[in-house]
């Protein structure tokens, strides 16, 4: 006769989780757990998170801990799971309790998520009762951000707290069973949210499925679309009909700058784009970013989609309503975002009708109001894993570990590009992409997301932390705020933004490469060798300086980086070598005013950009004189580069003169420019190399708007692991300055002492 294992003793554990652990099933899947392992107790949502009591012998209690990170939620993020063995109390069954309130708010507001295998099923189901219904979603996906108004995640505080549900909806919600419990936006066509379609006007023309078919059919006819999804409103037209582009683009004031491409599925996508095995998982993810591909030779698209540009910014439908929409029109569109260009996206539909009525034909609607407007998120594959270019929708705003002296800190970021950051409780909540400050709207727009990411996290600041720039709108903002402010360099800044996204302590090389950042020493910085950490840096090495004549006017023309370059090198003597492009492009007068305001240094700033130093390059290879947008002349010389030209132009990592002799040397000889960018590209990587190899820090960040040039970035990283060196890459923020907020944190974390605070 066998014999009976004794029994372990019972004991009671209590659990507390952080992280993004709300509206994405977490209960249901403890009480499930719970249930199988015939443990006793409760679970329930906090500001901070969720917590756990649960009791049972103490061997199947270190089974459940053991578990509960192991089959997590797929779309849930622990960041810190903390528990404690407490008394038994003799519970004798497991709930989901109702959610608590009053403890600090530092509880992961969860991004919007992209619709689910088994929704997306439901809506393409005749039988089911949610058959091409436009707003079903469950626990694993559908909005969250962008509804959600207060912490604790729960249905009062979101803007779906309008809809009551219907009983069917509502035995849905209330059983830990049905993947759709306390799913908040829950809903169906009998209680949910619904559409129409209005004119130009903003008069309703058809309501319901009615208005879905007739906003397919006026794509079709090649009418222009402004659809309001999950965080603000797309421009949406037929993106094979070269008239209904360039419409858009005038309508919109975008007259070359790329547009992204929405498409059914994988293999619409693929009909386009050459799509590698890594593309094809970020496509399909839960974010559902737009992701830069490989354009096909003939992809059947309008020529002036993305015009001179060999990638192609695609995404798949992230919503129901936008698979719908997809499937009825059976061909890829345009989806641009909803916004004269330098403005923010629209997300209410009367705001909508007044600000693009002059863009769109039509306006599909719906009554589901968005709490907050949240762009699509733009990455690519480099490096061998995704990394970001905008970070918004399906990203933001996860949080990041951040090294913290306890203090609440605000980040307020740089001038383009702009994210803000907030520190609680030891982690950085970074915005979404909120844009360039270069109008009272996004001012406006700025302001709006610092109040509500506050409000959220019921925060107390203790300082602002801000570029170094005085004239950044960002600066004079927290200038004006009345706390403690605290100024950190831009390429420090960045820097210490790559070591924080990779929970790196430093020190590093930080090679640091864009268009422009205010120094210490007053003049324009870009092209930056800094030895340091978030504490302090040191400045290696840097580009040898030239004056940019026009300053600001250079960004918008790369024939003035490129004289700029040229009289540093050689002398005034340039101004008559017609042979040469950008010299060719300023008349004699001018070039007469540009070469006294050189040599007077009459707006024409001293600057280390490496960011000019590509546009001066590409507009000496005849690929542009004027860019219609940022980074346009810098981008067709990536996209010129030669794979098979492996030699390079002489380069020490500083003084650009040998590279730029050899360059108007090639120029004038008739090489490609496929092989000039090549020998150019080659030259920055050798460069990089040598000064790291100099410098002898084992460890190598890479930084800044430049580090989005995939030629620049894989060379830069396989030469450097090749000779020894650890290279860190950023992960969850851009290398551009929508990455400056969570460097500008990292910086203040350790410079905010517990009793003052001390400045640049």
């Amino acid at each position: 006769m066998g014999t009976r294992r004794p029994r372990d003793p019972i004991a009671r554990l209590q659990i507390g989780i952080r992280g993004a652990v709300q509206g994405v099933g977490f209960r249901p899947f403890v009480y499930r757990l719970a249930k199988e392992l015939a443990l006793s107790g409760w679970v329930g949502n906090d500001n901070r998170g969720v917590t756990i009591e649960v009791e049972g012998e103490r061997g199947v209690l270190e089974e459940f801990l053991r578990r509960v990170p192991l089959e997590r939620p797929a779309a849930s993020v622990i960041t810190h799971l903390e528990h404690e063995w407490v008394a038994p109390m003799g519970a004798t069954t497991f709930e989901i309790r109702a959610s608590a309130a009053g403890s600090a708010k530092v509880a992961e507001m969860l991004p919007d998520l992209a619709t689910c295998p088994a929704c997306l099923a439901e809506v393409l189901d005749p039988r089911d009762r949610r058959h091409r219904y436009p707003f079903t979603n469950c626990t694993h996906c559908g909005p969250r951000f962008s509804i959600v108004v207060g912490l604790p995640y729960d249905r009062p505080r979101t803007t779906m707290a309008g809809f009551t549900m219907c009983p069917r909806c509502g035995g849905e919600y209330a059983s830990p069973a049905d993947r759709r419990f306390h799913a908040q936006p829950n809903a169906c066509p009998d209680c949910g949210p619904r559409l129409a379609l209005w004119d130009g006007n903003g008069e309703a023309e058809a309501v319901g499925d009615e208005a879905l078919a007739a906003a397919a059919a006026a794509l079709a006819a090649g009418a222009i679309v402004a659809v309001k999804g999950l965080g603000g409103f797309h421009l949406m037209t037929d993106a094979r009909d070269e008239a209904a582009v360039t419409r858009l683009r005038e309508r919109k004031a975008r007259r070359e700058k790329p547009l992204a491409v929405m498409v059914e599925g994988l293999a619409q996508a693929s009909l386009l784009c050459e799509v590698s095995e890594d593309e094809s998982i970020a496509l399909a993810s839960p974010q559902a970013p737009i992701v830069l591909l490989t354009r096909r030779p003939v992809a059947g698209l309008a020529n002036n989609v993305a015009p001179g540009n060999p990638r192609l910014g695609v995404m798949l439908a992230a919503t129901p309503l936008h698979h719908l929409l997809l499937r009825a029109t059976g061909f890829p569109l345009v989806a641009t975002s909803g916004n004269l260009s330098e403005e923010p996206i629209c997300t209410d539909e009367r705001e909508a009708v007044l600000r693009l009525g002059g863009i769109a034909d039509r306006f599909l609607v719906n009554d589901r109001p968005i709490a907050r407007h949240v762009d699509d998120s733009v990455a690519a594959v480099s490096c061998g894993r995704l990394r970001l270019v905008r970070r918004a929708r399906g990203f933001a705003p996860r949080s990041i570990a951040l090294p913290s002296n306890g203090r609440t800190v605000i980040a307020v970021g740089a001038h383009l590009k702009n994210a803000i950051a907030l520190s609680v409780g030891g982690r950085a909540v970074v915005s979404q992409h909120i844009g360039d400050m270069e109008t009272l709207e996004a001012q406006a727009a700025f302001e709006h997301v610092i109040a509500d990411l506050v409000a959220m996290h019921d925060a107390r600041p203790a300082a602002i932390a801000h570029d170094l720039h005085p004239d950044y709108a960002t600066t004079r903002w927290a200038q004006r705020s009345g706390l403690p402010c605290i100024a950190v360099q831009h390429h420090h800044a960045h820097l210490a933004s790559c070591l924080a996204d990779n929970e790196a302590e430093g020190p590093a090389l930080g090679v640091i490469w864009d268009g422009t950042g205010f120094g210490t020493d007053g003049t324009v910085w870009g092209g930056e060798f800094l030895l340091g950490d978030a504490a302090s840096f040191a400045r290696a090495a840097h580009l040898r300086p030239f004056r940019l004549p026009g300053g600001e006017a250079a960004v918008r023309e790369p024939r003035r980086s490129a004289l700029g370059l040229l009289v540093a090198a050689f002398g005034e003597q340039v101004l008559s070598w017609d042979d040469l492009a950008p010299i060719r492009a300023f008349g004699s007068t001018e070039r007469t005013v540009l070469a006294a305001a050189l040599a007077r240094g009459t707006n024409s700033p001293w600057t280390t950009s490496a960011g000019r130093l590509f546009d001066g390059v590409a507009a000496l290879v005849g690929l542009g004189e004027r860019s219609a947008f940022e980074g346009q002349t810098a981008m067709a010389l990536e996209f010129a580069v030669d794979p098979s030209v492996r030699d390079a132009y002489p380069f020490d990592g500083s003084d650009w003169g040998p590279l730029l002799a050899a360059v108007v040397e090639d120029v004038r000889r008739g090489v490609s420019p496929g092989t000039i960018a090549a020998r150019f590209h080659n030259a920055l990587v050798a460069g990089i190399v040598g000064v790291a190899a100099q410098v002898g820090c084992g460890t190598v960040a890479l930084s800044g708007g430049c580090f989005q040039n995939r030629v620049l970035t894989e060379g830069a990283v396989a030469a450097l692991t090749a000779s020894g060196f650890t290279v860190l890459l950023h992960r969850q923020v851009p290398p551009n300055d929508g990455g400056i907020a969570l460097g500008q944190l990292a910086v203040t974390a350790r410079r905010l002492g517990p009793l003052e605070l001390r400045t640049e």
